[in-house]
């Protein structure tokens, strides 16, 4: 008889016995499989029963082909539910999978670094989920690092609470008067597997967002692959489509100018339409809150409507904020906003890190002050320039790559590969590095306020870097041959988490060595002895009294 207290334990907190405790994914898979193959086999139908394509002629084998690959995705599925088995127990994480060579991949509980939910289209119309355990690593052959696909969703939200939630743990009257008048706070309790109440929601989907995310390198890149898909899937039914095109308009009298003009405005379009609808699939329903978990706060972001995804991150493990303006996008205020913390791929395309959607950069302020909980914005500090033999190393730099670029181009036309005004690319391209050495060095600029590092550089995506200062585990000072004589060094702050290094290039040489040993306090003091006296008493520099050994 089962007393009132093992019917509320979560299945995942439970150590069954040995050998017993072995789970399979949901058999609702086999059924999403065969759905999936009868669909792949779908385009090819329609081309010989509905369009008449030849099944001999070679128009249809690229059908064929597409119908193969999405057959074998299914059988390759339903080889991997057959062969794949996973258990919980009151220390591990661990799964089998694997058909000719078989892997047992295991975590300790206690070194869990994220447990994340997400659901393709497919996985929500049939009601399952995907849930990603990790601990730091990337999931990939050989780490610990391993994805559940796909468990049903009641499963997927009991694995999740019981990994990373605490169950059944209301907010203490500490947290009720810490979160004071503001109406987008709430007691956090549980209300069932992974439904966690947010004790705080510091920003929700904003529609309006669409136009900072309208135009990228991705728009053009997108749109000519779906173009060319495109085209092929209609060529292979037997449409003219390069002959639909060429009536479209006069391409004759347009002229080189125009018809690039036109392809140009075109593909634009297109392609800002695509990422419109690309931002409000992937970002409808987006909430960034503060929730409960089972080491104290997380932060944890939820959006999508076809594939939804989940991602929660434990708040002690997080060492900063970085906001990233694109230069481009400059001009509208865009940027794009991550966490500093431990225990996230950051080359993960998913993006794990990114707290916001890209937006206007005054939210992604407001948002990451209040996230970091202090009482002035970091972002907002006033930062301390760079000095002008910044400005001139980079001015140097880009005259050095105009005037490569200028003998590259010059040889070619001596050669009679290129035209002698093709040099003239190398004229032309010189001012525009001038610029972008201008705007590089503008971005320059760094500060110490209270327990963070600020540091702000790059050109192509200015990024603005909030690092505590306690998190830091090595500093580095280095100099190259031209920064020697140009007076200027690069400090640079290592710490593990993020990207584990964030620098602070082409500081003032005689400054450079204070900047350090204030970002991380006692860790250069063993390198360091007093700076020898002159005659009369005194230091070379009154703000530098140590020099390193």
């Amino acid at each position: 008889m089962s007393s009132p207290d093992d019917a509320q334990r979560s299945p995942v907190d439970s150590q069954p016995a040995p050998g017993q405790d072995w789970q399979r994914l949901s058999a609702r898979m086999i059924w999403v499989d065969l759905i999936q193959s009868l669909l792949s086999l779908l385009p090819a139908v329609v081309a010989i029963w509905v369009v008449g394509v030849d099944p001999n002629g070679g128009q249809i084998w690229p059908l064929i082909g597409l119908a193969a690959v999405g057959v074998w995705g299914a059988v390759a599925d339903a080889l991997r539910w057959i062969f794949t088995s996973y258990r919980v127990t009151a220390t591990h994480v661990e799964a089998k999978s694997g058909i000719f060579r078989r892997v047992h991949r295991s975590i300790q509980r206690d070194r869990l670094r994220s447990v994340d939910i997400e659901a393709k289209l497919r996985h929500r119309l049939s009601g399952l989920r995907v849930v990603n355990i990790g601990a730091g690593q990337q999931s990939a052959d050989g780490d610990s690092a391993f994805a559940l696909d796909s468990l049903s969703v009641d499963d997927a939200r009991a694995l999740q609470s019981g990994l990373m939630h605490a169950t059944d743990t209301p907010v203490s009257h500490d947290d009720e008067s810490a979160a004071g008048d503001d109406p987008s706070a709430a007691e956090t309790q549980a209300v069932g597997p992974g439904q966690s109440v947010p004790s705080r929601v510091f920003a929700r989907f904003e529609p309006r967002w669409v136009v900072h995310n309208l135009f990228s390198v991705w728009t053009y890149i997108v749109v000519l692959g779906i173009g060319g898909g495109t085209y092929w899937f209609l060529s292979s039914l037997g449409v003219d489509v390069s002959g639909f095109v060429a009536g479209l308009l006069d391409w004759e009298s347009l002229g080189w100018v125009g018809i690039a003009a036109v392809a140009w405005v075109s593909l634009t379009a297109v392609g800002a339409l695509f990422m419109a609808v690309v931002y409000f699939t992937e970002y409808w329903g987006f909430e960034l809150a503060r929730v409960r978990g089972r080491e104290g706060t997380m932060l944890r972001t939820r959006h999508g409507l076809l594939t939804s995804r989940e991602v929660n991150r434990q708040e002690h493990r997080i060492r900063g904020l970085q906001i990233s303006e694109p230069l481009l996008w400059r001009w509208m205020g865009t940027s794009d906003t991550s966490v500093i913390t431990t225990g996230l791929n950051m080359w993960s395309m998913a993006q794990p890190s990114a707290i916001l959607p890209r937006g206007p950069v005054e939210v992604a302020r407001d948002v990451a002050a209040d996230v970091l909980g202090t009482a002035e914005n970091p972002f907002e500090t006033p930062l301390s320039q760079h000095p002008v033999a910044a400005l001139r190393r980079r001015l140097w730099w880009a005259t050095a790559i105009a005037a490569g670029t200028a003998a590259v181009l010059a040889w070619l036309a001596a050669t009679g590969i290129l035209p002698a005004s093709a040099v003239w690319a190398a004229v032309a391209m010189w001012p525009l590095l001038l610029a972008g050495a201008a705007i590089a060095y503008r971005a320059l600029g760094h500060t110490i306020a209270g327990p963070h590092l600020i540091t702000r550089s790059g050109l192509a995506s200015r990024s603005t870097t909030v690092l505590q200062r306690s998190a830091v585990s090595t500093i580095v000072v280095r100099e190259s041959i031209f920064q020697r004589r140009l007076g200027l060094k690069t400090v640079s702050a290592m710490t593990a988490a993020g990207y584990c290094e964030y620098t602070t290039p082409d500081i003032d040489a005689r400054t450079s060595l204070q900047f350090a040993r204030d970002v991380a306090p006692g860790i250069l003091d063993p390198f360091l002895v007093p700076a020898p006296s002159r005659v009369d008493g005194s230091r070379p520099h009154a703000g530098v009294s140590t020099h390193a050994l």
